[in-house]
């Protein structure tokens, strides 16, 4: 199965995603690879993949990729091998990935993998005071391109299996717990 968390930058995907890998069995991350600079407390394989700009494009040739996109000018892509291979070991994927790679990853696997959608939701003002107080401190600049994908982001809630208000890590944790476990026949 497929979690998918998705919501603007800020939103709290990647801290949601470590708790729940914390706190439950059989539960993976599937990090992108990225055409993005590592940042500080970013650990290879585990926060994503990087590779350079033109590595990333010789894989987008060679058609590695199920989906892949460019945000803040860098490439981000869903690795079509190490997916099938978590897929096929039983595993429960949870991967952040945006609105765009939401959509992407449903036609293509729609088929043959159960696949479980989750947005994030954050209000506007949250969202600027959580990227302001970030570790890897974004430029004002950066701030401003995260807020501005804010609306359009948010268009797209009708993908969205799930929507969650994030506004309490241990709340919103437990909810997505009880989701995984009540799509996987657990509850």
């Amino acid at each position: 199965m497929l979690v998918i968390l998705s919501g603007v930058a800020g939103a709290g995907k990647d801290t949601i995603k470590k708790e729940l890998i914390k706190r439950m069995e059989n539960v993976e991350s599937l990090p992108s690879y990225t055409s993005r600079q590592k940042r500080e407390g970013d650990i290879e394989g585990q926060t994503y993949h990087f590779v350079s700009k033109e590595e990333f494009e010789e894989m987008i040739k060679n058609e590695e990729f199920y989906e892949y996109d460019i945000h803040h000018n860098q490439y981000y892509g869903t690795s079509k091998k190490l997916l099938n291979q978590k897929i096929q070991n039983g595993k429960v994927i949870v991967k952040d990935i945006d609105v765009n790679g939401t959509e992407h990853l449903k036609e293509l696997l729609k088929e043959d993998t159960k696949i479980v959608t989750i947005f994030l939701r954050v209000p506007k003002e949250e969202l600027r005071k959580r990227l302001e107080e970030r570790i890897d401190k974004p430029s004002p600049q950066e701030i401003i391109l995260r807020l501005n994908r804010f609306d359009y982001e948010e268009s797209k809630i009708d993908l969205y299996d799930y929507v969650l208000k994030n506004d309490n890590l241990e709340k919103t944790v437990q909810i997505i717990k009880t989701i995984i476990e009540y799509e996987k026949g657990e509850k």
